[in-house]
């Protein structure tokens, strides 16, 4: 009998042990605990897969590298960017139950104005970037009421700020992972017979030997119109340090002049086709047209400020004009523009000191932003500068007030079993592929559908030196094929880390369709473990496929945009 071989991944570093059995040493000296699944990371896919799977009776342990679960929607601070049809269609019933719960919450606990609390699909900032734009600190609250009884009666452990640091693999199986307390250096062996990777980055895949790809593809090996001619596997999109503020009119709240301020105010970015000028100025590069765009910005105004949209209404997450008079001070925005993209560096297969320096250059320049906007940012009354903007620290739940996490926009992939390519979602060239008029064409149809989704294919300038890529994309399916690694069997992806390319990423990561994917898997582990089947198994069978689907839609996953 062959011996197995335990592949112990600690830090990027791998040593092949021997053992005479397949039972697991505790080679780490650390406490133990076992499961039925355990999830690292807890953002919107992880607390999805955890709410999958809770309700499907396992025994699960999360963790979360921060202090607060919820990811995009609540550490990174970021309103959650949708589809025109989400409140009726294009979700699944546990997304919408999630939105609900939101509106809910501020009915029950915020002094609404009449007109407001009776408005059933309730958008508390009346932001323009969708249509339930709400605080950071609410989207945590009703996440961890939904998993409060879980904790409670022993189902659920979560463990914050946990990080994992190594993993056990023998085979093709995970058999535990190694998680490290912040705080206090401690470590946690975690045993089950899965695991879902939903960090933001794809933690897990290089410390599991996962096969993945990082970066952009060239175009001769996806044949995908808008891919590179040359891959690049450094060229990764910008990721966003968010915060948000108010607007004290006639009072003074300018911060100290940022350490990196001379370096940003005059920094003029690097980028195919060419930015229009200062990353600090309200002159863009418009997305789809690549044309210069002037934005305006005034806390005061209305829809549109100096004929331009109004970037204070763009992402407002408190309208103070919902709630009674003087219950907030202002409104509020959360900042999260173009301005403050970062793409001087990669947070993805770079040593943990050189991520540190771009997330500390990151915050510079988010200050730099806020900083420039209070001092020198003209109005439209011929004026500088807005010094009643006053940093909310609060609500980003920090000292700094920067969101705890960077917004990420892009993380490692699985090399999967089906990858998703711009022939299956994109208009331009799916119209090659089918023959048909834009106006008829349909994405691809994939008969082992998880899940559906809809947005922009949308990536920001990148490190590599691409400005915005940003084209139509038609409203799609999420293939089971794309959450199954091609080699290891009971590790399932729940986040930006399914197999996607560069270019179709940009239309598989928003909040919806990460929650959706996160659902998916918690659900296929579930259903796993009830047949006796790998993932793998049930999706090569027909029979168990369609069982699994079937068990999909009675959980209330939507998998196609008819029903």
């Amino acid at each position: 009998m062959a011996i197995p071989e335990i592949h112990r991944r600690r830090f990027g570093s791998t040593v092949g042990i021997a053992v005479a059995s397949a039972a697991l040493p505790n080679v780490h000296g650390g406490e133990e605990s076992r499961c039925q699944l355990v999830i690292v990371g807890g953002g919107l896919g992880g607390c999805a897969a955890a709410i999958s799977a809770l309700r499907n009776g396992l025994r699960v342990v999360m963790t979360e590298s921060t202090d607060w679960i919820g990811g995009q929607l609540t550490s990174q601070g970021v309103p959650p960017d949708e589809h025109r049809w989400i409140e009726t269609a294009g979700a699944n019933q546990s997304y919408r139950d999630l939105r609900s719960r939101i509106r809910q919450y501020y009915k029950d606990h915020y002094p609404l104005v009449d007109s407001a609390r009776g408005r059933a699909n309730l958008n508390p900032g009346n932001g323009i970037v969708s249509r339930l734009c709400c605080e950071p600190r609410v989207s945590l609250a009703v996440l961890q009421q939904w998993l409060k009884p879980y904790e409670e009666s022993g189902q659920l452990k979560i463990l914050l700020r946990h990080e994992p640091v190594a993993a056990e693999v023998i085979g093709d199986r995970v058999q535990a992972i190694t998680v490290r307390d912040k705080e206090s250096g401690s470590q946690k062996i975690l045993v089950a017979p899965y695991f879902i990777d939903s960090t933001e980055l794809g933690d897990l895949l290089p410390l599991t030997d996962t096969e993945y790809v990082t970066g952009s593809e060239a175009r001769s090996d996806t044949g995908e119109l808008h891919a590179a001619d040359v891959a690049n596997p450094s060229n990764q999109q910008a990721f966003t340090m968010c915060f948000a503020v108010d607007h004290l009119k006639g009072e003074n709240h300018t911060i100290d002049r940022p350490r990196e301020y001379d370096f940003w105010r005059p920094f003029v970015p690097k980028l195919t086709p060419p930015w229009p000028g200062r990353l600090l100025d309200f002159t863009y590069t418009h997305p789809r047209s690549g044309k210069p765009k002037r934005l305006g910005f005034d806390p005061l105004g209305g829809s549109s400020s100096g004929g331009a949209m109004n970037l204070w209404r763009y992402r407002r997450i408190i309208d103070a004009s919902l709630f009674v008079p003087q219950h907030f001070d202002s409104d509020i925005s959360l900042i999260n523009w173009p301005q403050h993209d970062y793409f001087l560096g990669n947070l993805i297969d770079v040593p943990d000191q050189e991520a540190a320096i771009h997330v500390d250059r990151a915050k510079q320049l988010s200050l730099s932003l806020l900083y420039w906007l209070q001092t020198e940012a003209p109005r439209t009354d011929g004026g500088t500068g807005f010094p009643g903007l006053r940093l909310r620290a609060d609500v980003m739940g920090t000292k700094d007030g920067l969101a705890k996490s960077p917004y990420v926009r892009e993380s490692r992939r699985i090399k999967a079993v089906f990858t998703v390519l711009e022939e299956h979602v994109g208009v331009e060239q799916r119209c090659l592929v089918t023959g048909d008029a834009p106006e008829k064409v349909k994405a691809a149809e994939f008969k082992d559908s998880v899940g559906v989704g809809s947005y922009p294919i949308d990536l920001h300038p990148s490190t590599g030196g691409d400005n915005y890529i940003d084209f139509e994309s038609l409203r799609f399916q999420i293939p089971l094929g794309s959450l199954l690694p091609v080699r290891l069997k009971n590790l399932v992806p729940a986040n930006k880390n399914i197999g996607t390319t560069h270019i179709t990423s940009g239309c598989y990561r928003l909040h919806p369709v990460e929650w959706g994917i996160g659902e998916a898997a918690g659900c296929l582990v579930s259903h796993a473990i009830g047949l006796a089947r790998t993932p793998h198994e049930i999706h090569a069978n027909d029979n168990h496929l369609a069982d699994f689907q079937n068990f999909l839609k009675q959980q209330g996953v939507q998998t196609n945009w008819q029903g």
